[in-house]
Order: C-alpha cells, then sequence, then structure tokens
C-alpha cells in the first residue's frame, strides 16, 4: 500500500511539474513567444525544458525528503516578445494557476469518489494538498518564485536591478525562514489548511498520504 502510495505520487507530481512548466510555455506563445515552439516547450516531456536540475531535481528532492511541493524552475522565456507587461505577469502566474486546478481537480474526485485509506486515495489526497503548497509558495513575490515573476515588470528599473542580484539565494532564505521560523511555519502551514478545507480537500487523508509516501520513516 505504501508503494503504491508512493508511485502514485511521484508520477503525479512530476506530471504537474510538466503540466506547470507547459503553462508557462503556452501562455507565452499566445503572448507572443512563438520562440518557446522551437525550443520544444510546447510538450509534456521533461527533458525538454531548460533547467532540469530546478524543474525536476530538486523539487524532486524537497517531495522527498520534505513533503513540500517545491515550484520548479521556469523554462526560458524571450520576455521582449511578449506584447505588454500584462502578458509578462500572465506568464508567470500561468504555472501556479495550473497547479491550483489541478488541485480543484483532485479535490473534486476525492468528493465523488469511494475513498478510503488504502489504494490510490491517499496518494491523489497527498498530491493534491502538494498542489496547494506549490500555489502558495509559487505567488512569494521575492525571485526566483512566479509571484515575482509577475510584478517584476513593474517595478522601478533600478529596484527590480538590486532584486535580482540577489535573486540566487532568496529561495533559499526563504526556506530557512519557513523551517525555523515558528510563527512564518505555522502561518505558511494554517494558509495551507485553510485553502485545502476551501476546495474540499480532505486533508486528514492528505496527511494518511504522506505518512505512506514516507515509507522509509
Amino acid at each position: 500500500m505504501k508503494f503504491e502510495t508512493f508511485l502514485v505520487v511521484l508520477v503525479g507530481w512530476v506530471f504537474s511539474l510538466c503540466l506547470h512548466e507547459f503553462s508557462h510555455a503556452l501562455v507565452a506563445y499566445l503572448g507572443g513567444d512563438t520562440t518557446v515552439k522551437d525550443k520544444g516547450y510546447l510538450t509534456f516531456n521533461p527533458l525538454k525544458y531548460t533547467h532540469p536540475v530546478y524543474s525536476l531535481l530538486l523539487p524532486l528532492l524537497f517531495l522527498l525528503i520534505g513533503g513540500i511541493g517545491l515550484p520548479g524552475g521556469a523554462v526560458y522565456i524571450e520576455t521582449w516578445r511578449l506584447r505588454s507587461r500584462r502578458w509578462i505577469s500572465a506568464v508567470s502566474l500561468a504555472g501556479p494557476a495550473s497547479n491550483a486546478l489541478l488541485a480543484v481537480i483532485l479535490s473534486l474526485i476525492l468528493r465523488f469518489a469511494p475513498i478510503s485509506n488504502s489504494g490510490i486515495w491517499p496518494g491523489l489526497a497527498f498530491l493534491a494538498l502538494l498542489q496547494v503548497t506549490a500555489v502558495v509558495l509559487n505567488l512569494i513575490p521575492v525571485p526566483p518564485f512566479d509571484g515575482y515573476g509577475a510584478i517584476e515588470p513593474y517595478l522601478d528599473p533600478n529596484l527590480r536591478t538590486r532584486i535580482n542580484q540577489v535573486g540566487g539565494v532568496m529561495i533559499w532564505i526563504v526556506f530557512l525562514v519557513l523551517w525555523y521560523v515558528p510563527f512564518v511555519n505555522n502561518l505558511f502551514w494554517g494558509l495551507i489548511g485553510l485553502l485545502s478545507q476551501g476546495i474540499g480537500l480532505p486533508v486528514q487523508l492528505a496527511i494518511s498520504g504522506l505518512s505512506q509516501f514516507q515509507f522509509w520513516q
């Protein structure tokens, strides 16, 4: 049962990462950057992405050690080809929007399915919870998260330059704060719980799925 949950979550999470990156690319294509098609981004093949380490390996590592849906690195978008700043923001928000949509779909499936603490159901519930964590993390307005990408076009150029200079370390600062500052950790997981309940996700089943997924503990 635990191995079945592990496979459901692992395969489902890789699919959600591909969906996240595909959504970025699709909106960029609609917004004017047609080069994403030539780069092979309009596909669900994870090997086509620019940063396989940030898009796949790191998210999978964080999934294995912490059960957190770490957002993948964005595909390379030639933002100067996009028709407006709104399109740039839309490209950034397309990724977390796909995670949100998948979380809602999975929650609907779980709502109308004969749920039990065995079979695929705990894995699907935990996978849905991962989507919620990915949405919240992605919307943090600091680089390299998509929340920053959505507001970056509207920032003062000098401020944008200063922020981008430290962008490479911001992700680690965010996770250190999440792990070691109790107030922030409680706020984060409280928001996750609130959003999960809002979409009808069975949180206890998701927690059971997490326990079964981490079968080595």
